[in-house]
């Protein structure tokens, strides 16, 4: 088929708002596009029309939104509204908008540290414009794959507190009628081996060596949803030296690691595998030896009344920080043996719905991702015409 190009510039007018950050009213009737994702909302509107939102400032390349109806725009946004009479669809636009502006315009920025977009910058921006009945059908294909993935997002969300709600109800033997006089109490340092690193040694730069060359240094960004992630781009390696330096730290199978300092204060995560020597870091504590099944006290160190016991106790500074003194103090329930399995179980099948990469909706969502960049990339790989002589 015969794909025309012309210009951004050409096809579509090109604009800014004039509303600031002090315009925001929280329950404000219309959207308050800024120069980020989120979506404020605004008590006036400045346009209405469809229109594609890009910030000119910050995510330099990024298409955040898809505007239709009345809407107000940061100053430092631009809005970018098809002209009338044009053949362009504004949805294929902002496809196509998605798929390649980032490259175009980052090869036209001045430095690997862009700061700002100008005008005249997005008018050259080349457009291809294929028939209307083709970029229709993009679009169709497109929505539907936008669609599905929302649509996966939700059923996420939704089992995330239906995750959360079953824990916190599970784990919270107040209200367990059906247990009373079944539930023994321990503080946690009765019921493990409570270890950090001693002095709160740190890392100097003569310790941290490549992969292969040392073992994980566990730290918080290694947990993600009470889970480790040890892939390769989030691990730190330190020498077999530092390794060996504290061996009451080395990491089991079995054990459970817990920060202990910082802004993510109380994120833990159960060891179920391990495929190389590690350790943890400074701001991390281990609890080994534990005298219940270790994944029923990690989930329980996941519930609210542990969690807010342990942010009673981590002091009133700038920094959030436990000793490991306190951290033994903090109470845990203990019920039968196999009402610890049942609860294991159940909040196991969640945890593999909900946070699994190989099994649950986040693989499914991960692989629906994939599929809908190859057909956008397809769909959207206009050939460019050939210049003449």
């Amino acid at each position: 088929e015969k794909v025309e190009w012309k210009t951004l510039g050409e096809v579509a007018e090109i604009g800014t708002g004039s509303s600031n950050r002090q315009d925001e009213t929280e329950n404000g009737s219309y959207p308050f596009y800024v120069r980020s994702k989120n979506v404020l909302r605004s008590s006036n509107y400045q346009f209405d029309e469809t229109a594609i939102i890009i910030p000119g400032e910050g995510g330099i390349g990024d298409i955040f939104h898809y505007a239709e109806g009345k809407y107000a725009l940061h100053q430092r946004a631009y809005r970018i509204k098809v002209n009338t009479g044009n053949e362009l669809v504004p949805k294929f636009l902002f496809y196509y908008m998605t798929n390649a502006f980032k490259p175009f315009i980052l090869a036209r920025c001045v430095g690997a540290t862009a700061t700002s977009i100008r005008k005249p910058m997005l008018a050259v921006f080349p457009i291809p414009i294929p028939p209307l009945r083709v970029q229709s059908r993009i679009v169709e294909i497109l929505d539907k794959f936008t669609q599905l993935e929302a649509e996966l997002e939700a059923e996420l969300e939704a089992r995330n507190k239906q995750y959360d709600f079953y824990r916190n109800r599970l784990l919270d033997f107040a209200l367990r009628d059906d247990l009373k006089g079944q539930v023994e109490w321990k503080t946690l340092g009765e019921m493990c081996n409570v270890v950090g690193r001693i002095g709160f040694r740190g890392y100097t730069r003569n310790d941290l060596v490549e992969r292969g060359e040392g073992a994980i240094s566990i730290s918080p960004t290694n947990i993600v949803n009470q889970n480790l992630n040890l892939s390769a781009e989030k691990n730190t390696y330190i020498s077999w030296e530092k390794y060996n330096e504290s061996p009451e730290i080395m990491i089991r199978v079995g054990d459970i690691v817990l920060v202990k300092t910082g802004s993510t204060i109380g994120k833990v995560a159960i060891i179920r595998e391990l495929n190389e020597k590690a350790t943890i870091n400074p701001q991390m504590v281990v609890l080994k030896e534990i005298s219940c099944l270790p994944a029923y006290l990690a989930y329980y160190v996941c519930t609210p009344n542990f969690q807010l016991r342990l942010k009673s106790l981590s002091g009133q500074g700038s920094v959030p920080n436990i000793s490991q003194a306190k951290l033994k103090t903090i109470p845990i329930p203990l019920p039968p043996l196999s009402e610890q399995r049942r609860i294991v179980d159940i909040l196991d099948r969640f945890d593999t719905l909900t946070n699994s990469i190989s099994e649950g909706l986040p693989r499914e969502i991960a692989l629906r991702r994939k599929q809908y960049e190859y057909y956008r990339d397809a769909l959207l790989n206009f050939p460019r015409p050939t210049p003449t002589a």
